[in-house]
């Protein structure tokens, strides 16, 4: 899978310093992958992933954080849209992104 937008895990780890080691070992294993469908990603992800509409979502950090992607399959694209704590995720601010229900 090729990564949009990786300067945010960048930004993630900077902002939150414990997220680090966590986002840098899910862009590892993203980074190897070959997903067709959110079973692929089910079956091959550590980060617990859940799907809520048209994004999947990882668990990182033990359940600290949130990030929030979109994935085209077919392009084997995963675009990063937010890396949120989970009380920033709780609030749900996060769907009123276009991407969310498009």
């Amino acid at each position: 899978m090729r990564i949009i937008k990786e300067m945010a895990l960048k930004k993630g780890y900077e902002k939150h310093p414990n997220a680090e080691p966590g986002l840098r070992a899910w862009k590892k294993l993203v980074k190897a992958q070959e997903w067709n469908s959110f079973a692929d990603v089910k079956a091959t992800s550590l980060f617990n992933p859940d799907q809520v509409k048209n994004f999947v979502v990882f668990n990182i950090g033990g359940n600290q954080y949130r990030l929030i992607t979109y994935i085209d399959y077919s392009k084997q694209i995963i675009f990063i849209r937010h890396f949120l704590t989970h009380a920033e995720y709780d609030e749900e601010k996060w769907k009123d992104d276009q991407w969310f229900d498009s």
